[in-house]
């Protein structure tokens, strides 16, 4: 590790000095993240707020519904990747204010909508559409109006289509949905899950994903509820060793238990005597009986003998 021009160079390739930090500033998303943004440090380059500052602009997408507000998107990040073939960045196209994707063919009503992005020619992708369909459900059991995103879709080369379930991502119509990653792939939980065979084909991960519809006041985000994915392989690791250290435990305290009963029971033993049996008794007296009565004879014999 060596420094060079401000950064860090490791492996050979050059790190810039505040990404640590920026990874740190990264863990406190949403709102936190963003106010997290306006606070410098001396110490950092300035490379390090123009390249944040370069995120922090990105615009977020209105559909509307009688000239209002009816559904609002925003993801810090949006990356494709088919098969094997290089990752494509649509971050610029996708939410960039300068150069605004169409979303013309969006549509929305008061318990269907759908946001309908159309880039055009990506690569070696022609004519590509990004599709999220939502819909609006009141629950009894809550007594309230809980809006989903139903499905993700990519449509491509004018026929093909990869569709994704997003059926656990959802939120109550008073708040918006934010999650720091809706992607399709293991390590992020896999909130996107195919549901054709081209959708196999495909990976796609949303960065800082945040959407709300139905119930939008004002053409601003309510108050976020935000995804918990609980059982994330590094948690499901951490309850299986409690359990293991659990059973660990259990059985030495077994264990213990097990020898103080027993050292119980061999003290108790040396306490116990056993009582004597009567018939013994007697013949112990009888015999004691008569040795005193041998004894007395032969004394008497030995005084008449003198």
């Amino acid at each position: 590790m060596a420094e060079s021009d401000g950064g860090m160079r490791m492996e050979g390739s050059l790190v810039p000095a505040g990404q640590p930090i920026r990874r740190l500033l990264q863990m406190y998303h949403g709102e936190n993240y963003f106010r997290c943004q306006d606070i410098q440090f001396p110490f950092l380059p300035s490379s390090f707020y123009q390249e944040e500052s370069h995120n922090t602009h990105l615009s977020a997408h209105q559909v509307l519904s009688n000239g209002e507000p009816c559904l609002l998107f925003q993801a810090r990040r949006l990356s494709l990747r088919y098969e094997r073939q290089k990752q494509l960045d649509l971050t610029e196209q996708a939410f960039s204010p300068q150069k605004p994707v169409d979303t013309s063919q969006s549509v929305c009503s008061r318990d269907k909508a759908m946001l309908v992005m159309r880039f055009g020619d990506v690569e070696d992708v022609r004519d590509l559409f990004i599709r999220l369909q939502l819909s609006n459900t009141f629950y009894e059991s809550s007594g309230e109006w809980w809006f989903s995103v139903d499905s993700i879709s990519l449509l491509y080369n004018t026929s093909e289509e990869a569709v994704f379930n997003a059926s656990e991502v959802y939120a109550p119509a008073s708040s918006s949905y934010h999650c720091l990653h809706v992607s399709s792939l293991q390590q992020y939980s896999a909130l996107l899950l195919p549901s054709t065979d081209h959708a196999r084909r495909w990976t796609v991960t949303f960065t800082d994903f945040q959407i709300q519809a139905f119930n939008v006041s004002s053409g601003k985000f309510s108050p976020a509820s935000d995804c918990a994915t609980f059982l994330t392989p590094a948690i499901m690791m951490g309850l299986v060793t409690s359990l293991i250290l659990l059973l660990v435990l259990a059985y030495a305290l077994h264990m213990v238990i097990h020898l103080k009963h027993i050292e119980h029971d061999n003290e108790h033993k040396a306490d116990i005597y056993y009582t004597e049996n009567p018939e013994l008794s007697e013949l112990s007296e009888h015999s004691e009986h008569s040795e005193h009565s041998e004894h007395c004879v032969e004394n008497i014999t030995e005084k008449n003998f003198l």
